[in-house]
């Protein structure tokens, strides 16, 4: 009797168990979709938002200054990237399970938990408050539990999604640094562009020049892709500077890193031929630089050349130089130590080189000592040998009485061209370690009195071979043999520069500067005539073996 009562009681019981059942398990259903959508939501939101700062132009604290070097932000891919991806994910979970535990525990279930409603209203009866403590509460609980870790587990998947796509950008970022440093080095490379400063006491190589913020002034030494970023840097003052030559570097001021001095705007972008004038005192190496320069700007009157000044110093001293030869017909002697490079940007066609011509003071050749210190000779490309015949002892030993005058009229220098030579090979070899790749270009001065002369014959078209008549041979053997290439040339300075100077003197004047810059591949060697520009037809020419001709040129 006892165990069917207890059967009846049970099945009369089971109907509620089951309202009981059912009752909660809607309830946590309908929990579980407001609280999962809830979650997700605030999740994912606390995420985007721990990735800020979104509005243009305002600076994120959380990126750092990197000392006083760089004035510059750090990139955002370099490391502020994977801190606000982890502390955005975190937030983002935090922010689910603070949601779970206030509102849903501390609040809603709380109320319900003690009969009132999530609002915290008091059930209006017994039978209400019975139902929300039995019925609706523990659902209440299940399902915003379920829903939170729901949440929990979708977001995860989400940020292991969002991870995966910031390590490809990451990985993006970290290898076209080297590609793009590699691109721009081997871009230099097959140009040939190699920069060295051209003030005195520095000549140093340049492998990447200090830019200046067009907006704050501040410099910027490590203008390129890297940590501070790729394409872009971001300056203490918000300007984006960019960090390639194509993507407008070289529109920035550029600065010698070991000098703080202004390099030409074409640095980094351009090949640059150094061609020193090397001559004694009073040689007119002045004059000839000069003439060299009203020289250029004569062919690209013709058509033949673009000729521009590097920089507004460029276009000064030239200008005053010029001035001075207007008004006194001479050019005063070099002073001031090393010399400082008039640099001229020479266009043909659509190649362009960057010219450095330097002037030192005669004084600078008369020593070895004083030859080792020029230490621009260690980049040159090329030499021009400014040779002042007249101060040769073996040809004032030829001239008559007369002609001792004329040539004493002319300011001889007080070294001649053999002894300069001397002096300046053996220095040049251990300053540059290539003296038998470079080229010579040998330019005798004073051509206007040399052709007054009668004691010497008159320059003609070789002037290598008339070198030879005058006593000058073994200068002209020693230039063939220990160097790449030789050509001669003879000019006079005063015909091409002051007033009313000829033109075609001028253009003579600057056929060595356009030798040597078609050394360098820019194509200016069709401008001097047949073999202008073929370095190699003529060294083979004058040291064609088996001949006479070899042994003339053979040094004792």
């Amino acid at each position: 009797m006892r165990a069917m009562t207890d059967l009846t009681d049970v099945t009369a019981a089971t109907p509620v168990l089951l309202l009981v059942a059912w009752t909660a398990l809607v309830t946590a259903g309908v929990c579980f979709g407001r609280a999962l959508w809830q979650f997700l939501g605030s999740g994912v939101r606390a995420v985007w938002r721990g990735l800020g700062p979104w509005q243009t132009g305002t600076g994120d604290q959380r990126i750092p200054l990197v000392g006083q070097a760089e004035p510059a932000h750090l990139g955002y891919w370099w490391r502020q990237m994977r801190v606000d991806a982890w502390t955005a994910a975190g937030y983002g979970m935090r922010v689910i399970w603070t949601a779970f535990s206030d509102p849903w525990v501390d609040r809603i279930c709380q109320n319900l938990l003690h009969g009132r409603r999530p609002g915290g209203r008091r059930g209006a009866t017994t039978a209400t408050r019975f139902l929300l403590v039995v019925l609706v509460a523990p659902g209440t609980v299940a399902g915003a539990l379920v829903g939170a870790v729901l949440a929990t587990v979708l977001l995860a998947a989400v940020l292991a999604v969002f991870a995966l796509l910031l390590a490809l950008v990451w990985l993006g970022c970290a290898a076209a640094v080297p590609v793009l440093r590699s691109v721009e080095g081997g871009w230099a490379l097959a140009r040939g562009v190699r920069v060295k400063c051209p003030y005195p006491g520095c000549y140093r190589p340049v492998p990447l020049a200090v830019h200046r913020c067009p907006n704050c002034r501040a410099e910027h030494g490590s203008l390129r892709p890297g940590r501070y970023g790729v394409l872009w840097h971001a300056c203490a003052c918000g300007h984006r500077l960019p960090t390639t030559r194509v993507a407008g570097r070289g529109g920035l001021t550029a600065l010698c890193p070991h000098c703080d001095r202004h390099l030409p705007a074409t640095v980094g972008s351009t090949r640059v031929v150094h061609a020193p004038l090397v001559g004694g005192t009073s040689s007119g190496k002045t004059m000839l630089m000069a003439a060299m320069v009203e020289g250029l700007h004569a062919w690209a009157r013709r058509g033949d050349l673009e000729v521009a000044y590097a920089s507004d110093d460029d276009r000064r001293d030239a200008n005053d130089l010029r001035q001075e030869l207007n008004s006194t017909g001479w050019a005063h002697a070099t002073t001031g130590g090393q010399p400082r490079a008039l640099m001229l940007t020479v266009t043909r066609g659509r190649r362009r080189r960057l010219l450095y011509l330097y002037d030192p003071m005669g004084e600078s050749v008369s020593e070895a000592d004083r030859v080792r210190a020029q230490q621009y000779l260690a980049h040159a490309d090329g030499v021009v040998l400014v040779a002042d015949v007249l101060a040769d002892p073996k040809v004032r030993g030829r001239l008559g009485t007369e002609d001792t005058a004329r040539a004493g009229a002319a300011r001889p220098s007080a070294q001649g061209p053999w002894d300069t030579y001397q002096r300046l090979t053996g220095e040049l070899a251990a300053l540059t370690g290539r003296r038998g790749r470079l080229s010579v270009a040998t330019v005798v001065t004073k051509r206007d009195v040399l052709d007054q002369l009668v004691s010497l014959p008159v320059p003609g078209a070789r002037i290598d071979t008339w070198l030879e008549e005058i006593g000058l041979g073994s200068l002209v053997r020693a230039l063939g043999h220990d160097f790449r290439a030789a050509r001669y040339w003879a000019v006079s300075a005063h015909a091409a520069t002051g007033t009313g100077p000829l033109e075609s003197e001028q253009r003579r004047a600057a056929e060595p500067v356009l030798w040597l810059l078609a050394a360098s591949g820019l194509g200016t060697g069709a401008l001097l005539g047949p073999d202008g520009g073929d370095l190699g037809k003529q060294r083979r020419r004058r040291l064609r073996p088996g001949t006479e001709h070899e042994k003339r040129y053979t040094p004792a």
